[in-house]
């Protein structure tokens, strides 16, 4: 029924300013503004609706993954643009707070409302 469709997921942010000067600025990823709201244009080809919401509160868990070739290398830069990364108890995070041995090296941090986002490296 929806197999053609181009479907596209989203999240909620308290301020677009901020977010919009956080995905383009500080990730640097092709950012679009329209009605209010911000399209994540993804290296896939994928849009990512990021809408303003009223009392946001952020999601609890993972909303935007982004695959990167050398983890080590992406954490170093997000700590060089000011991106502090998320360390959660018992999960044997290393000394850059990446999580090895289970599954693909991860690492999360938070966007300015709070929203989880992780990089995680692929194969």
């Amino acid at each position: 029924m929806f197999g053609s469709t181009k479907a596209f997921s989203g999240f909620s942010v308290g301020d677009i300013p901020a977010a919009k000067a956080f995905y383009a600025e500080t990730l640097g990823l092709k950012v679009t503004e329209e009605h209010g709201m911000l399209s994540l244009h993804l290296g896939t080809g994928a849009e990512v609706l990021v809408y303003p919401k009223e009392n946001h509160t952020a999601a609890t868990y993972t909303v935007l993954n982004f695959p990167v070739e050398d983890i080590d290398r992406a954490v170093d830069d997000l700590a060089a643009r000011g991106v502090e990364v998320i360390r959660y108890e018992g999960f044997g995070q290393d000394e850059r707070g990446i999580m090895r041995g289970e599954g693909p090296p991860i690492a999360w941090f938070a966007d300015p409302a709070g929203n989880v986002l992780s990089v995680l490296q692929s194969s």
